[in-house]
């Protein structure tokens, strides 16, 4: 198994000697800085999803190596020289290859434009373009055509390059909630100076400031939305959750009728009809029909009712990989306090979570009854046709009995 804090300490050395020799003044952007402000952004978001030390890897190392493909290539296929200088890095530290692949696939992700295709890609992508929603925006916009400029030893005019920034901004989108969260308002506002010093007029700054609220509204809204639940959803589940509990005790009250009439039945074979087979022989077939229907149909009602426990525990990566329902009590009892308390912290912060523990736990419900009534209906069946078979056997054997 990879040691991950090692690793990274690794990376983190081969970072230092790369840029220390790897020096060139024309890269005024993409340099050492903007790799710590890649890094640290990764990490922070990576930190809210919580990520397992596996894929938490995996974002680190892409973050560090996403840009030194600048000083191999230039701007021109940077990502590309990027991902083989990671996977040789990776390679020679004995990684495995489904590691190195994500790795460079996160790097690839942030080629323009970006194209994500998960979480962990999306993370890398976002924080690349972290500081377009950051105070630091203007700074970093600054420094990034002195690179251009300098790298292709042209001069941009600046209202062609501001535009050409306000082009980008526009069209540019966060992929992962948590940025668009943290990050959108400042970057419609970094966009909206830039427009306001594009020299529109007033007026269009005034409709493009109600657009933007509106779409903040909306967007506010979007994410009150994904956050609480409508009454309806919770309508449909509370419903749903009490239709199958009164379902449940429908079937436990039919096999508890069951279990007691065929108890009473077998009481009075045992007592009254098998203590006169000496006398009524040719009884002695109708009843032990008559005794095998009550015992069957008690098992299949003692089946429909007897609990299966489950092993009582859940494990951090059953939670982390959203696969455990921690509404049902046998999927936590064995476990303490402290550790359940954190489970539904997991599944209160996350509604994708919350909502699919509640269709997993309603789902459940449904298979439990689709069984007990499976259970239940076999066990009527044979009441039914045992009874009728029996009273039959009663009635033929009694006919020959007094025909004889």
């Amino acid at each position: 198994m990879m040691n991950y804090q090692l690793m990274i300490q690794q990376a983190n050395d081969y970072l230092n000697s790369f840029y220390a020799t790897h020096v060139d003044e024309r890269i005024a952007y993409h340099n050492e800085t903007h790799t710590k402000f890649v890094v640290e952004s990764a990490t922070q978001i990576a930190n809210h999803y919580q990520l397992n030390d596996h894929d938490f890897f995996v974002v680190y190392t892409a973050a560090q190596f996403h840009d030194l493909g600048y000083f191999i290539s230039g701007a021109k296929g940077h990502e590309e020289a990027g991902a083989v200088l990671v996977g040789d890095f990776l390679l020679k530290n004995e990684a495995d290859e489904e590691t190195i692949t994500a790795v460079k696939n996160c790097i690839l992700a942030t080629k323009i434009p970006q194209q994500p295709h998960n979480l962990l890609e999306e993370i890398v992508c976002d924080a690349d373009a972290f500081h377009l929603g950051t105070d630091i925006f203007s700074e970093r916009n600054k420094l990034l055509r002195k690179e251009v400029e300098m790298l292709t030893g042209s001069v941009f005019d600046k209202n062609n390059w501001r535009r050409d920034t306000i082009s980008f901004l526009e069209t540019h989108q966060y992929h992962t909630e948590y940025a668009k969260l943290l990050l959108n308002t400042t970057k419609a506002a970094n966009l909206d100076k830039l427009k306001q010093k594009d020299g529109a007029k007033k007026q269009e700054q005034s409709e493009e400031k109600i657009k933007q609220k509106n779409t903040a509204l909306k967007e506010e809204k979007k994410t009150k939305d994904n956050i609480k639940p409508s009454r309806g959803i919770e309508t449909i589940f509370r419903v749903s959750s009490s239709n199958h509990q009164n379902l449940s005790n429908m079937a436990d009250n039919k096999a508890q009728l069951l279990i007691t009439v065929n108890s009473i039945i077998i009481s009075v074979l045992v007592s009254v009809l098998f203590s006169k087979l000496d006398e009524y022989p040719y009884l002695l077939v109708p009843a032990i029909l008559l005794l095998t229907t009550n015992v069957s149909t008690m098992v299949f009602a003692i089946l429909a009712t007897r609990p299966k426990i489950p092993e009582g525990t859940f494990t951090k990566e059953a939670v982390e990989q959203k696969k455990v329902n921690l509404l049902f009590f046998g999927n936590f009892y064995k476990m303490n306090l402290d550790e359940y308390t954190w489970g539904m912290q997991q599944v209160m912060k996350d509604y994708e979570f919350l909502y699919g523990t509640l269709i997993r736990d309603v789902y459940a419900q449904g298979i439990v009854l689709g069984k007990k009534y499976k259970l239940l209906r076999n066990g009527y069946s044979v009441f039914m046709y045992g009874i009728i078979i029996s009273v039959l056997a009663f009635i033929i054997s009694m006919s020959i009995n007094n025909a004889a």
